[in-house]
């Protein structure tokens, strides 16, 4: 085996599939990264979960396999000139690496020793702007639970219709809705549970651009091809929330907020909030006004933020992390949110394309005020 290939191209591959690298395996050859060599050069790394694959353009000379520990590999290629990596490899796996006036020898597993990344039926698929899926794993997949005992909530929601796509995410705390229009269905409505860890790579992977991104749905598994990479992953199975009927439709008192003001406010009073010492922020809504405050061993806060609306007094109490990141990851500069009672679930969605994302959150209950 033997093929070069400029490093920049080389070092961008192993980034990329080196994020389904297994750290320790009972497998040796899981903690490395298949090259393949034909026309092109093709490298992948599979955890048994998620396997990634990405195909870089690289001068043949003798096609073959290789399997090379991730970390090695990659911090040897990183400290490499810019330049033009040649690598080749012998039938005992022994591999010389030269770039420049630089030379590494190191030892090499057999590719019989990797496993088969799963093969994904295409049956059920999408295409949508690598752009948009980006910032619809961005607005929901930081509401995916974290808590094993539900594992399909570990996950979030691919929902595909007429209508196009809705990702949620929920966590038994808070909930996150974010829908678009696709551009292509194929096979009809259909549903699935991808997991979060596997949304965070694909994420990665999907550039600001308005490039399409696949994704296809097999009995098992779900890929995303992205340009010239694949995300391979097992699909969630169980009962995901009927979030439709969480969300609560009538929600008489409504105030409209400026996003980063609020944001703002909450981050103020929660100075006295600490992982050993918790208190919840506590809202009043008055008139075009929201009095927020915290108090803890470590002190008590108080502040006040402009909003438009009447809240006829309604207090209640809220995680304040859950707030705020519900308030970065709205994409817009004001938000309307949506009360009953002071323990009732919040919704929060934006003024402005209000029908293509909504975060509800649950209050925490309120001990009496001093």
């Amino acid at each position: 085996m033997k093929f070069s290939c400029e490093k920049a191209l080389l070092q961008s591959a192993i980034a990329v599939t080196s994020r389904a690298v297994a750290q320790k395996s009972s497998i040796p050859a899981l903690e490395g990264l298949l090259l393949h060599a034909d026309t092109l050069l093709t490298v992948s790394g599979y955890n048994m979960q998620t396997g990634i694959r990405t195909r870089v353009s690289a001068d043949v000379t003798e096609g073959g396999d290789i399997v090379l520990n991730a970390r090695l590999f990659g911090d040897i290629i990183r400290r490499m000139p810019d330049d033009v990596v040649t690598l080749t490899a012998d039938e005992k796996q022994m591999v010389h690496l030269h770039c420049g006036d630089a030379d590494f020898d190191i030892l090499g597993l057999s590719a019989a020793d990797y496993p088969d990344l799963p093969e994904v039926e295409d049956e059920y698929a999408i295409s949508i702007q690598q752009k948009v899926l980006k910032a619809m794993i961005e607005e929901t997949a930081f509401a995916v639970s974290t808590n094993e005992s539900r594992p399909v909530h570990t996950g979030a929601l691919f929902e595909i219709s007429e209508k196009g796509l809705a990702m949620v995410a929920v966590d038994g705390f808070r909930l996150a809705v974010r829908r678009e229009p696709l551009e292509k269905i194929e096979g009809g409505a259909f549903s699935f549970v991808t997991p979060g860890s596997a949304l965070n790579e694909v994420k990665g992977i999907c550039g600001d651009v308005e490039d399409l991104a696949a994704v296809t749905l097999g009995k098992r598994h779900i890929l995303f091809e992205v340009g010239d990479t694949e995300l391979i992953c097992r699909r969630l199975e169980g009962e995901f929330l009927d979030y439709k009927n969480a969300i609560p439709r009538k929600n008489p008192t409504t105030v409209i907020a400026d996003t980063k003001a609020l944001i703002e406010s909450i981050d103020r009073v929660s100075v006295v909030i600490s992982d050993k010492l918790k208190s919840p922020v506590r809202c009043i809504f008055d008139h075009d006004r929201v009095r927020l405050s915290a108090k803890t061993g470590n002190g008590e806060a108080k502040d006040v933020c402009r909003v438009s609306g009447d809240g006829g007094g309604l207090e209640i109490g809220f995680n304040n992390r859950y707030l705020m990141e519900a308030l970065r990851y709205a994409p817009a500069d004001t938000v309307k949110i949506e009360l009953n009672t002071g323990v009732s679930p919040a919704i929060i969605v934006p003024t402005e394309g209000e029908e293509n994302f909504l975060y509800m959150v649950l209050p925490v209950r309120l001990k009496s005020a001093e």
